[in-house]
């Protein structure tokens, strides 16, 4: 399968953001959507999950997916949404990553951030690497590649 360079999770939420204003949350779960679905569909097999879309890796928190620095970036916005403007230096990805990322904006783009915690929360990936938490506990586990592709290939299998 062809290869393909990583960008950065800040290229990637500029993109998101640069669809429609959204939480810091909601960013949250878009990009773990498009790591995901890149990761799976980009990629041959489980063994060799080379393909990234970013090299930042997320962390099973209380309200899902999270990566720490992109929530660094962005959490004096709280709850509110995010309304910086980020069309003039968006990244150029290749048409495969940028119609993945068309895709998951088009599955995942109208559902509230609530709405996606909440369907993170019942996926295995962050469950399984949640452990034996509870639900409000403090969690900083790395969610696995492995974990994610298994995931969503049975998906599309």
């Amino acid at each position: 399968m062809e290869k393909y360079e990583e960008y950065t999770a800040a290229d990637v939420a500029k993109w998101f953001l640069s669809k429609k204003p959204m939480s810091p949350k909601k960013l949250q779960k878009m990009l773990y959507y498009a790591y995901a679905w890149t990761l799976t569909l980009t990629n041959d097999d489980i063994n060799d999950l080379s393909n990234r879309l970013f090299p930042n890796r997320f962390e099973a928190w209380v309200h899902g997916p999270v990566l720490p620095d992109i929530y660094q970036e962005y959490k004096p916005y709280g709850f509110h949404d995010i309304d910086e403007s980020t069309a003039n230096d968006l990244v150029q990805f290749p048409t495969t990553i940028e119609n993945i990322l068309e895709q998951v904006w088009s599955v995942y783009g109208n559902y509230s951030a609530d709405q996606l915690e909440s369907i993170t929360h019942q996926e295995r990936p962050w469950q399984k690497a949640r452990g034996n938490c509870n639900p409000i506990e403090y969690c900083n586990a790395q969610i696995s590649d492995q974990d994610i592709y298994e995931c969503y290939i049975a998906r599309v299998a």
